[in-house]
C-alpha cells in the first residue's frame, strides 16, 4: 500500500463573504474605475512586473459581480504553456470566485502565497488549473475613506520565495497607487 498525499478539496475554496461589495461598487463607479482598461494602470502593472520579476502583474478592482484588471501585464513572450499543452489567455475580467484577490480585499491586508499548492484552501482555486498560477503576492488598495477598492498583485507559474522585500514592495506599491487614484478623483471633481 503506497501513501498518496491528500488532494485539495474544492469545497474548502470558499470566496469570503464581502459585505463591503455594494459600497465598493458605488465608490468605483464614482471614481470611474473598473469598467475599462487604463493605459496608466497597464504601465503601472508593467513596472511592478519588471520590479518583482513576475510574469503577471495586475491592478484589480472588485465589485459585486466580478474582478476587473484595469491594469494588466502578462508574459511578453505570449501566454504560458501549461503541462497539458494549452495556452490560456488572460482576459480583463474574472469571476469573483477565481483567484486570490477577493481574499485580500476581505482580509484588508496583504497575502503572500509562495506556493499555492501548500494551502488546501487556495490550491483548488480555478486559476491554478486554468492559468497554472503557483505563487501570488497581493496587497489591498485602500483609499483615504478606508474603502478597499481592489488590489495590486503579482503572480507566477512557479513557486517563488517573495520574502520580506517582496511583501514590503507590494504593500508600498499599493499605498502609492491608492494615493494616485485619490488625485484622479480630486482632478475629476467627483
Amino acid at each position: 500500500m503506497s501513501y498518496e498525499p491528500p488532494r485539495p478539496v474544492r469545497g474548502l475554496l470558499l470566496t469570503p463573504e464581502d459585505r463591503e461589495a455594494p459600497a465598493r461598487t458605488h465608490r468605483l463607479r464614482r471614481l470611474g474605475l473598473g469598467e475599462r482598461p487604463e493605459p496608466a494602470l497597464d504601465a503601472f502593472a508593467g513596472r511592478l512586473a519588471e520590479h518583482t520579476g513576475a510574469p503577471y502583474a495586475m491592478v484589480n478592482f472588485i465589485d459585486e459581480e466580478r474582478q476587473f484588471f484595469a491594469g494588466l501585464r502578462t508574459p511578453g513572450a505570449g501566454p504560458v504553456v501549461l503541462p497539458d499543452g494549452t495556452r490560456p489567455e488572460v482576459g480583463r475580467s474574472m469571476p469573483r470566485d477565481h483567484g486570490f484577490c477577493p481574499h485580500v480585499v476581505v482580509r484588508r491586508k496583504a497575502l503572500v502565497l509562495e506556493d499555492v499548492c501548500d494551502y488546501p484552501r487556495f490550491a483548488g482555486n480555478p486559476v491554478v488549473d486554468t492559468y497554472g498560477i503557483r505563487s501570488y503576492l497581493g496587497a489591498p488598495l485602500i483609499d483615504s475613506t478606508g474603502m478597499v477598492l481592489g488590489t495590486v498583485c503579482v503572480a507566477d507559474v512557479e513557486p517563488r520565495h517573495w520574502g520580506k522585500a517582496g511583501l514590503e514592495t507590494i504593500k508600498a506599491t499599493a499605498v502609492e497607487l491608492a494615493v494616485g487614484l485619490e488625485r484622479l478623483e480630486g482632478s475629476a471633481g467627483a
